[in-house]
């Protein structure tokens, strides 16, 4: 197999901003940002108490938003002080200042969660200045390469106190968290992002500082600008972007922040849409749909619920049954690879259940398992893997932390209400022969007109017949039928004349 390419697109129009992330030519990950809808996770405010409830441990606090925002005793964090230790009547007081950081979007009608304690994301750290701990990702794997990586963040932070020193300046102190890809960076790379995080953090506080009411005193990067920050790795090769103005953002972030990705932003002018061009609008399409074909002949049905989402493997049209078996290992390998492609390209978290063909052979279900485990490596997300249980269910964990690609792009369906079916128009007939009779008993109007759908309205002139006369006959009444085009199957109204 040869060397992984990664290419980043980026496509910007004044309303939302897509990226796409391509490995070897092959759509991976999209994510979507709409100007009207711009996440506030990570936004530092110095916002005022408006209420503090007692009974709840809570208060809310107004950030200058439509709705106050929450902020539970939990999440406030003091020094020397546990969290959650004293009453928060004690803590905070209407009318008191205080600086806050979105930890959870506004949803519904819930209002933003809060935390006094502030993080600041870097490349391969987060800085957290209240903090005095380096904690490391769970990501990087086993308790020795975490050591080595704590040792070598502290020889780095130990030298710049020096070289802090020497210069004059206050030293500042804070904790940090090492984040996944610092295994991949160098000393130089770790020490440029702790001066860029402390150099971010003076900043912060000294808006803070300077504010007189409520503001907003950092804002978490747009999502071009966090390509550059969380998604480059050793295997990317090309940035690709369709907006100048854009494109001369990203590269003078790059210049202060990341000059290594410097070489690969690229600015695309052409006529024809870079969606187009690499056929990314068809993926985005197939990646709504429940049915995904694999080139085995099998397919996957991929449903999403509330709890979890559920993935189904089917064989389609085998061959034979002399090589079955054999088969179906192909099908459910092939759907492994898949499978992990899926999560990330819909971007699905929570509790994942796959149903794979069942197998008879246990070297099968190793190797099937072995492979879903490669796969979701490649993952940016923490995912985690559990084995085949006594059902031949495998069951898959992955972090959310935004919206799904469906969520994003789509709503619930008016007709059906998110039921995936809808009534058939013969059940719909029935309802409103039972409707007719349950009306006569309680009003005993002249007449009666229904009004329908086309297929139902159909119905009741041609195999409905009968029953429609059969009605008449019973209620004693003439029934007309009027057809309504804008109705829905499920939808009828029945006047009373």
């Amino acid at each position: 197999m040869g060397a992984m390419r990664e290419e980043i697109l980026i496509n910007v129009t004044p309303q939302e901003t897509r990226v796409a992330v391509t490995e070897n030519g092959v759509v991976q990950e999209i994510h979507i940002e709409r100007s009207s809808h711009v996440g506030l996770v990570g936004n530092v405010y110095s916002g005022r108490v408006r209420r503090v409830l007692p009974g709840m441990q809570s208060a809310f606090i107004d950030i200058g938003l439509e709705r106050a925002a929450f902020l539970h005793v939990a999440d406030i964090r003091r020094p020397g002080l546990m969290p959650g230790s004293t009453p928060i009547e004690q803590l905070l007081h209407e009318g008191d200042r205080v600086v806050v950081q979105v930890i959870k979007d506004p949803i519904g009608t819930k209002g933003a969660r809060l935390t006094t304690q502030i993080s600041l994301a870097g490349r391969f750290l987060v800085y957290i200045p209240d903090d005095d701990h380096i904690g490391v990702s769970q990501r990087i794997e086993g308790e020795e390469a975490r050591e080595a990586q704590r040792a070598r963040l502290q020889a780095i932070l130990d030298g710049r106190a020096v070289s802090d020193a020497v210069a004059g300046q206050v030293q500042q102190g804070g904790g940090y968290i090492i984040r996944t890809n610092a295994e991949l960076a160098s000393d130089s790379d770790l020490a440029a992002d702790v001066d860029y995080l402390r150099r971010l953090w003076t900043e912060v506080e000294r808006r803070g500082v300077a504010a007189t009411d409520i503001e907003l005193l950092h804002h978490d990067l747009r999502l071009p600008l966090r390509v550059l920050r969380d998604m480059v790795w050793e295997e990317t090769c090309r940035i690709v972007v369709d907006s100048r103005e854009t494109h001369a953002r990203m590269i003078e972030f790059a210049r202060l922040y990341t000059p290594e990705t410097l070489s690969q932003i690229e600015h695309y002018g052409a006529d024809r849409p870079l969606f187009d061009l690499y056929r990314i609008e068809e993926e985005i399409e197939r990646a709504l749909g429940r049915r995904v074909d694999l080139k085995s002949g099998g397919y996957l049905i991929i449903d999403q619920t509330e709890a979890m989402t559920t993935v189904d493997v089917n064989t389609g049209g085998f061959v034979g049954n002399k090589n079955f078996d054999e088969t179906v290992f192909k099908t459910n390998l092939e759907a492994a690879q898949v499978i992990a492609r899926q999560l990330r390209l819909r971007n699905l978290g929570g509790i994942i259940i796959i149903d794979f063909i069942d197998m008879d052979l246990e070297e099968h279900r190793a190797a099937v398992q072995a492979e879903l485990a490669r796969a979701v490596s490649r993952d940016r997300m923490r995912v985690g893997l559990n084995g085949f249980t006594a059902q031949g269910l495998v069951e898959i964990t992955r972090k959310r932390t935004r919206e799904s690609l469906a969520h994003v792009l789509c709503e619930q369906c008016r007709t059906c209400q998110g039921r995936g079916e809808i009534k058939t128009a013969q059940t719909v007939c029935y309802e409103i022969l039972r409707e007719v009779v349950r009306e006569l008993r309680q009003f005993k109007p002249r007449e009666f007109r229904i009004i329908a759908s086309q297929a139902v309205v159909d119905l009741f002139l041609d195999e409905e017949s009968t029953s429609l006369a059969q009605l008449e006959e019973f209620v004693e009444r003439p029934v007309s039928l009027q057809v309504e085009t804008t109705y829905s199957q499920e939808q009828y109204d029945i006047v009373l004349m």
